[in-house]
């Protein structure tokens, strides 16, 4: 993490706010602490703050304060802020059926982790992930503190089509695909949640700053489960912070 913020254009109405150049809680801490108070505060001229792993992308309206105004506000802004206290959001727990047609990939990770593909599930659902960041369409999670033992390169030719729901490795990196598309990520498991749903409020089922807990069920779990995200009556199971697990 940087000493100091740096400031960089983004074109004419956007500038990127740079706090660190590593993927770690603490500058993601900072990055949540920046967009919660300018938020909060409603700074005119700023239209939207777009977090991601190490840097912030504001859009501003280049009519009501320029690039030098936009980053003198920001810069007095981050030293006010105490950016080294960020909260701790609740936990998400996301159900998965691991392996087989729902986890193409899960047999090729387990040996390229010299592992089997019950100790892979293991080590990816014993542990809570942090929502770094939400890119690269709707909804999707990048998550931190995948467990290193199956780390696992991306397909060397990615899929035209990744069904929604599919839960992934890629190098150091997991997440969930919340809707159909193209992708290079090793697919390990499917999740009958909706991650997106354009006609939910809020549409995007995860935020950035909360974790998620993955949750390894039957095929039979994820029919049931389905048929209730279907009708709109399941429920999302929800951990908020300083309850028992």
């Amino acid at each position: 993490m940087y000493d100091e913020p740096r400031f960089l254009p983004a074109g004419d109405r956007a500038l990127i706010m740079e706090l660190g150049d590593a993927i770690e809680e603490k500058c993601n801490n900072a990055i949540r602490s920046v967009v919660e108070a300018v938020e909060a505060q409603n700074i005119e001229g700023i239209e939207e703050a777009v977090p991601t792993y190490r840097s912030i992308l504001f859009y501003y309206d280049p009519l009501v304060m320029d690039f030098y105004g936009i980053t003198s506000t920001l810069k007095k802004l981050y030293d006010q802020l105490d950016v080294t206290s960020g909260t701790t959001g609740p936990t998400l727990v996301i159900p998965v059926l691991y392996g087989g047609e729902a986890g193409p990939d899960l047999g090729f990770v387990a040996s390229h982790a010299h592992l089997s593909e019950d100790e892979v599930v293991t080590l990816h659902s014993s542990r809570d992930y942090l929502i770094y960041m939400i890119g690269f369409t709707p909804g999707f999670t990048y998550l931190g503190g995948m467990d290193d033992k199956i780390a696992t390169p991306r397909l060397e030719r990615p899929r035209e089509h990744i069904p929604a729901g599919s839960v992934g490795i890629a190098s150091k990196q997991t997440g969930i695909y919340p809707i159909d598309s193209p992708g290079g990520w090793q697919l390990i498991g499917l999740t009958p949640l909706k991650l997106y749903d354009p006609n939910r409020e809020p549409p995007i089922l995860p935020s950035v700053g909360e974790h998620i807990r993955f949750k390894p069920i039957t095929k039979e779990e994820f029919d049931a489960i389905k048929v209730k995200v279907d009708e709109g009556a399941y429920q999302p199971t929800i951990i908020k912070v300083g309850e028992p697990a």
